[in-house]
């Protein structure tokens, strides 16, 4: 027996999800995560796992693992000891940025401190024009100045960040070969490895992120690599990338800001691979958990991907899976702000204390708390039971509440559930309305511990008729991990303008990158028949400050053939849908060009496909539950490791399993495919 895994790093939980290659067979576990070195719960639980199903480390294939150590360091500014190395004159260009406020009408929030204080950057004597001549070489005796000025400096990384190095990126190469000969023990990043784009701000940004994260990932990739090794010396080991991609050790060692996103990424994937076995390749998803909710727009099973964004106030020039985030989470406190106006969050229990109901000594009222009191979570608890939770803290949480607004217990756990549910729609409505995306042409695809549990109420503030539950929604991420293939990168910044005169040399860059493509097929032993490629083009009109993502189409590796009408065409459909019109008269240049390569390196497992039954499900038990003006329904509860394919419900019902709650309101009806999906109807006449 053969099988794979994929394993998520969760803030309370690390989960596992793992498949039996021969039998198709899905086994899947939650174990208690470990913060102060995650690597812990990641070996204890893949043993756990494998004990509890008898299967045999020895035969895992292939390991996946999303992780949150990156971004965690970030935001508690818990990374390495940096040391910059710039071009001479240059040395404030992470001060001064982009001289704009973090938000416009906020004139007392700035933007966070630079990860390298001035006394730590080394200046260069060194210069490359914006075309990519040397103008100022970079001599020997300079070179051996500042590897004597690192070796005094004693850091843990450096970034090396030259101007123009995107153009001609010789100088860095040198220093950055120097340095890693003379002191091989220092983690050094040069910005034209990590990512040799224009705009000098966020590529400055970007590497010396990535310097700040070297040190943290490398202790954490080797602790993880050393045990897995012990534990499964036959697996394969990949790291999920923001992109949605997977990357060998190597790579994240050497680049781990590309993991800066890790987890939300791995749940998107994981999300269009279900929606599109299902049928459905446009979906919107909605990860809630305990403390946020993530939601992406999913068009024609595709990954949305963005390659600029902010991860704890520092800005990323890299690709990322395209997710807008919001405090909307189980662990969300509600409170009464100074105009007595009913709030919940952003502010967070999180595990520790958690919510009331919990018993771990939280006082404060929750979104949990009230689906608790609303009768939509289980008095018996979560996880299957073993996690319980008492109702009569939760109640005693949201006195402060009720008597302050004078209504009822019932009345403010709806109103709190309410609430949530409005700021989870407000950034649905972001990603899609506020781009020219209709939801209601997509269904809602919930997943994490809480999103089943309000995808109801989501969908029918958008007007979106079809739910789809995953089999494990509260599993989505490491399920992602599993299904993701392996995925690389390559951008070619360049300033050519959209004609007949400079069409030469676009196919001529183009054919380049493709070439880089195919050799990193051969290098990755990726399978033939998985090869793929996908080729956007950064467009805008010359003159503006912003570029359009225009997508190729890529029918084989060999690259696709381009002319100037045909990408005018594709500039002008990406322009109209985003911005509402397009000029066609003014002239259009292309700033970067990019190539994503992907596949496999060993063929996906098929999960087994439920057994169908044309008999109504058992109900194990029934439980009151709220939905509408204090009104208690007596509902059904199903067990969902119990319903089998092309079983129905009828609402009002809910759906119990290990790591999340289904709620189906009056007039609901849901079905389960055969591979376990719950597809749900919407009522048309219900609230």
């Amino acid at each position: 027996m053969t099988w794979t895994i994929g394993v998520d790093v969760g803030g309370t939980f690390t989960d596992f999800f793992a498949v039996d290659e021969t039998t198709g067979a899905v086994h899947v576990g939650k174990y208690p995560s470990t913060p102060g070195n995650p690597a812990d719960a990641v070996l204890g639980g893949l043993s756990t796992l494998a004990g509890q199903h008898d299967l045999d480390p020895a035969r895992l294939r292939h390991f996946s693992h999303g992780t949150t150590v990156a971004t965690n360091a970030l935001l508690q500014r818990r990374g390495g000891d940096v040391l910059l190395l710039t071009t001479r004159g240059f040395s404030d260009l992470l001060d001064i940025g982009r001289q704009t406020r973090p938000h416009m009408f906020d004139l007392y929030q700035d933007y966070p401190a630079a990860l390298v204080p001035p006394g730590r950057r080394i200046e260069v004597t060194e210069r490359i024009t914006d075309g990519g001549e040397i103008l100022t070489p970079l001599t020997t005796d300079e070179i051996d100045r500042i590897i004597e000025c690192v070796r005094d400096a004693k850091p843990q990384s450096c970034a090396v960040c030259f101007l123009f190095a995107f153009q001609n990126p010789a100088h860095e190469q040198q220093l950055t070969d120097a340095l890693r000969q003379a002191l091989p023990d220092l983690q050094v990043s040069a910005s034209s490895e990590v990512q040799p784009e224009f705009r000098e701000f966020e590529r400055f940004s970007t590497t010396v992120l990535n310097a700040y994260l070297q040190p943290v990932m490398a202790r954490y990739m080797s602790d993880l690599d050393s045990g897995l090794r012990e534990t499964a010396p036959n697996a394969t080991f990949g790291l999920n990338q923001s992109s949605g991609g997977l990357m060998s050790v190597d790579r994240a060692q050497r680049i781990p800001v590309r993991t800066a996103l890790s987890g939300p990424a791995a749940g998107v994937v994981g999300a269009a691979y279900v929606a599109a076995s299902a049928g459905h390749p446009n979906a919107i998803t909605l990860d809630m958990g305990g403390t946020s909710a993530d939601v992406a727009l999913i068009r024609q099973s595709r990954v949305p991907t963005v390659f600029s964004r902010e991860v704890g106030g520092f800005p990323i020039r890299m690709p990322m899976v395209d997710v807008e985030t919001v405090g909307a989470g189980g662990g969300s406190v509600a409170w009464i702000d100074r105009d007595g106006l009913l709030k919940v969050g952003p502010k967070s229990m999180g595990a520790e204390p958690g919510p009331a109901c919990y018993g771990l000594g939280g006082t404060l009222p929750t979104v949990t708390d009230a689906n608790l009191l609303l009768g939509r979570l289980s008095g018996h608890g979560l996880l299957g039971g073993s996690m319980k939770l008492d109702a009569s803290r939760a109640a005693a949480a949201f006195d402060p509440i009720t008597d302050t607004l004078g209504i009822t217990t019932l009345r403010a756990a709806q109103g709190v559930v309410e609430i949530v549910v409005a700021n989870m729609v407000r950034a649905i409505r972001t990603i899609s309305v506020e781009r020219g995306h209709d939801p209601r042409a997509y269904c809602l695809m919930p997943f994490g511990g809480a999103g089943p549990l309000h995808a109801r109420d989501v969908a029918r503030s958008l007007g979106i008729q079809e739910i789809l539950v995953p089999p494990a929604p509260g599993i989505i991420c490491a399920h992602g991990l599993v299904v993701s293939d392996l995925l690389e990168d390559f951008v070619d910044s360049v300033r050519l303008e959209v004609n007949d005169d400079g069409m030469g040399e676009i196919r001529q860059r183009l054919e380049t990158l493709v070439s880089s493509a195919q050799r990193w097929f051969d290098q990755e032993s990726i399978l033939p028949g998985t090869r793929t490629m996908q080729i956007r083009l950064d467009m805008r009109y010359v003159g503006q400050n912003f570029e359009l993502a225009v997508p190729l189409d890529t029918p084989d590796t060999a690259g696709p053939s381009v002319d100037v009408e045909q990408l005018r065409s594709r500039f002008f459909d990406v322009h109209e849908t985003t911005y509402g019109y397009f000029n066609p008269d003014d002239p259009i240049e292309i700033m970067n060009i990019r190539l994503t390569a992907s596949g496999r390196l060993f063929p996906l497992a098929e999960n087994r496909r439920l057994q169908t039954s044309d008999t109504p499900p058992v109900p194990s038990r029934s439980r009151e539950v709220v939905f509408e003006d204090d009104v208690a329904l007596e509902c059904p509860v199903f067990e969902r490791n119990e319903l089998l394919a092309g079983q129905q419900l009828t609402g009002p019902a809910v759906v119990d399993q290990l790591d999340a709650t289904t709620v189906l309101f009056p007039g609901d009806r849901a079905e389960v495919d055969e591979a376990g999906t719950l597809l749900i109807s919407i009522g048309e006449n219900t609230p």
